[in-house]
């Protein structure tokens, strides 16, 4: 009995390495961050995966796009003095926008961690130059960055639409000081819930979970240092852990606002964001180090 013939024919019978650029290691970091900000985002998904992130960046910067027209409308009908008493200070706006920002925060580190440890994906990852830090590294910059565009953006859109009407700050100088503010009140809002949004999602890999943990933890912060400090009367340095209103607190510090209880530090407070943003570092470290991954 004859065997069936055809035009098949096997061309390549070994392994051959391979010859083409290698970008390294930084490159893979920034792949991680584009493709980690896209999910994110929801970017090349389905819109209901938009839905949550949109609404969350509308909400951080309607509020300065109000004050910037009540600004400029007062302005055009010589109201200028009675807009400075609707618009409130930049060190205030933060308490305009904690919500957003707190729902920003608990469901940003959830997309970025948890659907790779899901879908046991973590291994192609570490199959590439990437290391668990690298990656970790990578995933972090990402998460920052967009919490960043919430916890930054929004005071300088307030900033530079008042400019724009000349009602910013009187002078160069005066401009850099408010800036210089601004960039490191929104850029230890970014690095503190980034690292406890992160340290949770580590713990788990069901992004449901995550967020749900993360903002028990918001909340449950202000619960435990409420009692002690005003319930129980302890300490006030304590207060200092609290994770929403301790740092706007803090904010209107680098303003040089005297606002809240004046019994709380300066010290405390920054205290209080240090260790935070520390334990959320360590914990996500911490685990990535021990996490059990097939190669």
């Amino acid at each position: 009995m004859s065997l069936p013939t055809g035009d098949a024919r096997i061309l390549d019978r070994g392994y051959r390495r391979y010859d083409g650029p290698r970008a390294g290691t930084a490159h893979a970091v920034r792949s991680v961050i584009a493709h980690t900000l896209r999910r994110i985002l929801g970017l090349r998904r389905p819109a209901r995966a938009k839905v949550l992130p949109v609404m969350a960046i509308a909400f951080a910067y309607i509020p300065a796009i109000v004050f910037v027209g009540i600004v400029a409308l007062s302005g055009r009908f010589g109201a200028r003095a009675q807009a400075d008493l609707i618009v409130p200070p930049y060190g205030e706006y933060y308490g305009f926008i904690i919500s957003a920002i707190v729902l920003f925060v608990t469901f940003v580190a959830p997309e970025a961690l948890c659907p790779d440890r899901r879908s046991r994906s973590l291994s192609l990852y570490l199959s590439s130059p990437l290391t668990r830090m690298t990656y970790l590294l990578g995933k972090v910059l990402a998460v920052a960055i967009v919490v960043a565009f919430v916890t930054v953006g929004p005071p300088l859109l307030l900033l530079f639409g008042r400019m724009m009407q000349s009602a910013g700050p009187d002078g160069f100088l005066a401009f850099l000081a408010v800036l210089g503010r601004m960039l490191a009140s929104g850029t230890m809002l970014a690095a503190l819930y980034t690292a406890v949004s992160m340290g949770v999602a580590s713990l788990t890999d069901r992004r449901a979970v995550a967020a749900a943990a993360t903002l028990l933890l918001l909340i449950g912060s202000s619960i435990v240092t409420g009692t002690i400090v005003y319930g129980l009367n302890g300490p006030s340095w304590v207060f200092g852990s609290h994770l929403t209103a301790a740092p706007l607190l803090l904010v209107s510090r680098i303003y040089g606002e005297s606002s809240g209880d004046p019994q709380v530090t300066t010290l405390a407070l920054a205290a209080g964001a240090l260790f935070w943003t520390a334990l959320g570092s360590a914990v996500c470290v911490l685990r990535y180090r021990s996490l059990q991954v097939t190669r």
